[in-house]
């Protein structure tokens, strides 16, 4: 019997021969002929390229430099697929020709590699000869990827007419077989890459080492995109061992300025380069592989975007399977440089992973009925369910709502805090699970009424942020006899929710604070002293939506503000900030005013005061911190997904300033600030009614221009994951000159001159 593969395998890319390579040898292992159907599109492996623009002049600069090197690896790329790929004796060009060729298979075989992603092809669309529809053999498909998060709008009745046609399904992604199953309404099995399906032993005997290469012993960095997060653990890891680091070059740029560069490798020097490494830093997916295969020490990163949903990655998916996840630079539970790596279990799992899907491919090549078996993380199922790390918004209801106290706050390499789990004490009550906000659906709610508001008494409005509609709102709760929660810095700037009972404390709670605050055992006090007296919590939307989940409502003498938040900023990053200032001035520090109003509400400053009595004052957004802040580059990962960046509010009351006025809109107040006020419940209404504040209607759209994180979240600074790898294992002091410098003097004056429009004009030009 012979099955006829359809998959990359011409590129020159070390992953796309290698996946052939591995797919060949397992479809033969299971008693079958493989060949690869000899067809390919939009693949070109020429040395110089035909010239485009500066990028192909740049490229062709660079192989002209080093052409020896280069020819050398096209060579031996070329030898690798004479020598260990069973590729099909003519060629075809079209799905024209395979149809009327009729290749002699029994079965048709879709690989793996992105062969489904239709971004990938000159026109945009699916390639129907990755389907097999050129045959009316049967067709399998054997963990092919979409490499995509959702199939493009118009396109998902085509997807679904391919998948018809297979007798068994498969992916290599759990996103894609979701994408399977809301296309076509069939289960496709989970299954690992081909390169994972044969052994350590077995590559190694296609390695080649020559013998020009270092003997072993060496860091290995094999980036396919720019180093990134990357950079740094290379730099601690060259420090720490005293280890020499090679490159494998998949970019041009250097990553460390001692490192060997090899150039000549192909899949073969690949492979070996691999296995003789002491240390392995990537970002590539074969890359992390080949790591697991040969049990190296490894650190890997992933884009933005899969930190963010870890379901869309493949390097997620298996580092979850093999309970390797701590392995992913700029998580907060990345391991230790040094941390071990317990190669037993993990070979275990991967033993058990691989014997599954070598179950699915055997079922498929003989057309039995194969039930796929639903894949989790190690572990998983004897922990309670809980919002995954990059949607956590560390509220503590979990933790507060515990009857066992098995859950606590844990701060980890971000800085920020998450729940951790004593399996030892919890009796898997549920609970946790039950009153979590990220696992429950909000239901809707009415919008908001919007008003411009500030406090009549011109002391605590300069003392405020804003307009200081806050305090007016803790003074009706005091005067009831109630007591306030909010925000305060202690000695140590550590930002923690604080119980309030008289109006000469709030003093403690006025003014932005940007840093994520520690409510460890506030819900707790909170629900104590409702028994007795009205309570008024204000906190960040997540922490009052935290705080009702854990209450199981809203009782009638609790009063809520939710802020509208840019995104909340990793505590151990502004502390190691304030210990930084300290450092540098050689006192202490006293008191930190993130947004002073010393030249006005709209030129915020940020403003220092020392034990001594000095006071340091400058700009907010021309200070390192305040500009990294303002760029969003410390945030925690589940703000920019945030659920509350909208007009259904969680709190009574949502507070902020009242941005994008006219300069002719409330002209006398605006100097002194103006609070943005949505009330937002009727509740919230009662108590607005009897509030000591100056009040004017706001149109709630302009609110929200005004406003942007009442419409959405914001993005991530595209070095956020370089900012936190850097974070988790380099003196706080290097963190700082890199990421929190500012412009050069040049730019500053072209920022502060240059109007809103012409900085957007030059943003799109920059980004083309």
């Amino acid at each position: 019997m012979k099955a006829g593969l359809v998959t990359f395998y011409h590129i020159h890319h070390y992953g796309a021969l290698l996946q052939a390579a591995a797919t060949e040898r397992a479809v033969e292992s299971l008693g079958w002929d493989c060949e690869i159907v000899d067809y390919y599109v939009n693949q070109d492996n020429a040395l110089f390229r035909r010239p485009t623009g500066l990028g192909s002049a740049a490229h062709d600069a660079h192989t002209a430099l080093h052409y020896g090197a280069l020819s050398e690896r096209y060579r031996r790329f070329e030898q690798f697929s004479r020598e260990r790929l069973h590729i099909s004796a003519r060629h075809y060009r079209s799905w024209d020709e395979l149809a009327a060729g009729a290749p002699p298979y029994d079965v048709l075989l879709s690989g793996s590699d992105q062969i489904w992603n239709p971004k990938i092809f000159p026109d945009g669309r699916f390639d129907p000869v990755f389907f097999g529809t050129f045959s009316q053999k049967r067709r399998i498909a054997y963990a092919p990827s979409f490499g995509i998060p959702v199939i493009p709008e118009g396109m998902q009745t085509e997807l679904k007419g391919y998948l018809e046609g297979f007798s068994h399904l498969s992916a290599r992604e759990r996103q894609g077989c979701a994408i399977i199953a809301d296309t076509a309404g069939r289960e496709a099995a989970e299954v690992l890459d081909p390169t994972l399906l044969l052994t350590a032993e077995q590559w190694a005997a296609m390695a080649n080492h020559p013998a020009d290469y270092p003997a072993g012993g060496y860091i290995l960095c094999y980036c396919i995109s720019a180093p990134g997060a990357l950079t740094p653990y290379v730099e601690r890891l060259a420090a720490e061992t005293g280890l020499p680091v090679v490159q494998l070059c998949g970019i041009r740029r250097r990553v460390h300025p001692k490192a060997r560069q090899i150039l000549d490798a192909g899949p073969a020097e690949f492979l070996s380069l691999f296995r003789n490494a002491a240390y392995v830093v990537t970002n590539s997916f074969h890359g992390t592989v080949f790591s697991v295969q040969f049990h190296r020490p490894f650190f890997t990163t992933v884009s933005p975007a899969e930190l963010a949903a870890p379901e869309r990655s493949r390097t997620a998916s298996i580092l979850g399977r093999l309970g390797l996840t701590d392995r992913v630079i700029g998580t907060g539970s990345t391991a230790a440089l040094d941390a071990s790596i317990d190669w037993e279990r993990v070979e275990a799992a991967l033993t058990a992973a691989r014997g599954a899907s070598f179950a699915y491919l055997s079922a498929a090549l003989e057309n039995r009925l194969y039930a796929p078996e639903k894949q989790t993380e190690q572990g998983a199922a004897s922990v309670p369910r809980l919002a995954d790390r990059s949607h956590c918004t560390g509220c503590t209801a979990c933790a507060a709502g515990c009857p066992k106290n098995a859950i606590r706050m844990v701060r980890d390499r971000t800085g920020f805090d998450f729940p951790e789990v004593d399996l030892n004490q919890c009796v898997h009550c549920g609970r946790c699970t039950s009153i979590c906000p990220l696992l429950h659906e909000r239901g809707p709610a009415h919008l908001p009424a919007a008003f411009a508001a500030w406090n009549r008494d011109a002391a605590v409005r300069r003392d405020s942020t804003s307009g200081g509609a806050f305090t007016a709102i803790a003074d009706y709760v005091l005067e009831g006899g109630g007591v306030v929660f909010g925000a305060a810095l202690d000695g140590q700037q550590h930002l923690r929710h604080v119980a309030c009972f008289r109006k000469e404390d709030l003093w403690r709670l006025r003014g932005a604070k940007y840093v994520q605050s520690d409510l460890s055992g506030v819900f707790r006090e909170v629900k104590e002293a409702l028994k007795t007296r009205p309570v008024l919590f204000t906190g960040t939307p997540c922490q009052v939506d935290g705080l009702y989940r854990y209450l199981g409502g809203r009782p009638e003498n609790l009063t809520t503000c939710d802020l509208v938040c840019h995104g909340v900023p990793s505590p151990g990053v502004w502390e190691a900030e304030a210990r930084a200032i300290e450092a540098k001035k050689r006192k202490q520090l006293a008191n930190v005013r993130f947004r002073d109003k010393v030249e006005g509400w709209k030129n915020s400053h940020f403003t220092v005061a020392y034990t001594d009595g000095t006071v340091d004052s400058a700009p907010l957004f021309a200070t390192g911190f305040g500009r990294a802040f303002g760029r969003a580059l410390f945030l925690r990962q589940s703000c920019h997904c945030c659920q509350y960046t909208n007009l259904n509010r969680p709190g009574d009351f949502t507070l902020g300033d009242l941005w994008g006025l006219k300069p002719e809109e409330f002209a006398e107040q605006q100097h002194e600030g103006i609070s943005l006020l949505l009330v937002n419940t009727p509740h919230g209404s009662y108590v607005f009614d009897k509030l000591a504040l100056a009040c004017r209607p706001f149109p709630v759209e302009r609110a929200v221009a005004g406003n942007p994180r009442l419409a959405g979240p914001i993005a991530p600074a595209a070095d956020r994951a370089a900012f936190f790898a850097s974070y988790a294992v380099e003196p706080f002091a290097a963190v700082r000159r890199r990421f929190f410098k500012l412009p050069s003097l040049p730019v500053r004056a072209a920022g502060r001159l240059l109007s809103p429009e012409v900085k957007e004009k030059i943003r799109r030009k920059l980004k083309r």
